[in-house]
């Protein structure tokens, strides 16, 4: 099959061809159709996350047709379409596990991290951290929800009943966020980078109430906000938006670093607090919500020998939305 590679950190993905593997006990094997590209793949290549399964097959937004069990796997059929998502397994027995926190795992693994994923024709995945797919969407659309839309919501739910919501950084996840907090008849306001004028377009389109620059304050204080961006500095200026008793909630794997604050940014009962990867639950309720009202994903599509452009394209903030690597449609 053929597979983009990474073989060192801070070096392009390699096209290779290498030998399709074999599904494990309760594994799967996965013909490829679509995986979405996220931000954490550049912390990854960028050896912001240490230690990495080298040489690695990175992408953990995986749509894939089953074609094949392990010995042990009897959830899915042949032939249904199954999402893969970042969290690829869980060891079920330390103190996080035991208290339904799996995604505090001591010992998880992680597609695309220490597994290999989905830039690649074929892939395995324990089937009992996949999901059924709904039919309404097609497989360009439902890959960034395996990421996006998945942790997003995990993020979302930290707000707790805020009505008035910021949003820091309007790429993947919060264009699908967005859609979900406007069905819940919250009102938000998106921040993009300065000048950032398709993206402030895309957050007005889909239903925000204001947008700017991640520079400028909001016309009113908010009672929460969700820091998508990998930047620090957001973190003081997303404190100073939000009103007595709101929360600023990190959602990324990686940021730079927060620089000082005063202690009366936090003062008045504000929370601040991040984000660590998905539990299967959250999987479970977030697609039974976005299988009863349709996400509109916005995507850019490349073939898989294109992943280094989709990656440079996302550094670079040239996506609007979401970057799929698209091998099949059928």
């Amino acid at each position: 099959m053929r597979a983009m590679v990474l073989e060192s950190p801070q070096t392009p993905l390699r096209l290779l061809e290498i030998p399709i593997p074999e599904p494990q006990e309760e594994q799967v094997l996965l013909q490829v159709q679509a995986c979405g590209v996220c931000r954490t793949d550049l912390h990854i290549i960028d050896g912001e996350l240490p230690s990495p399964r080298l040489p690695l097959i990175m992408g953990h937004q995986i749509v894939g047709k089953v074609i094949r069990q392990g010995p042990n796997a009897k959830r899915f059929q042949i032939g249904q379409r199954v999402g893969v998502p970042w969290l690829g397994q869980t060891c079920g027995q330390c103190r996080f596990c035991a208290s339904h926190r799996e995604n505090l795992c001591e010992n998880a693994l992680f597609t695309g991290y220490q597994l290999n994923g989905g830039f690649a024709e074929y892939c395995t995945a324990n089937e009992n951290y996949c999901y059924l797919l709904p039919d309404l969407y097609s497989n360009l659309q439902v890959a960034p929800l395996l990421c996006g839309g998945l942790i997003g919501f995990r993020a979302l739910r930290m707000t707790g009943n805020a009505q008035r919501l910021g949003f820091y950084g309007f790429g993947s996840s919060a264009h699908i966020l967005i859609q979900i907090a406007k069905q819940q008849g919250k009102e938000v306001y998106a921040f993009t980078r300065p000048k950032d004028l398709p993206a402030q377009s895309l957050a007005k389109k889909l239903g925000a109430v204001w947008a700017g620059s991640s520079e400028e304050p909001p016309p009113v204080l908010m009672d929460a906000a969700i820091i998508f961006a990998p930047v620090g500095q957001l973190v003081p200026q997303a404190l100073r938006a939000v009103d007595k008793g709101g929360a600023v909630v990190c959602a990324g794997i990686h940021m730079s670093d927060i620089p000082s604050f005063p202690y009366e940014l936090i003062y008045g009962e504000r929370l601040l607090r991040s984000v660590a990867n998905l539990t299967r639950e959250d999987g479970e309720q977030f697609f039974e919500v976005a299988s009863r009202h349709l996400v509109d994903t916005q995507v850019t599509a490349y073939p898989l020998e294109e992943a280094n452009r989709a990656l440079s394209d996302l550094r670079d903030g040239r996506i609007t939305g979401s970057a799929v690597i698209v091998l099949s449609e059928s």
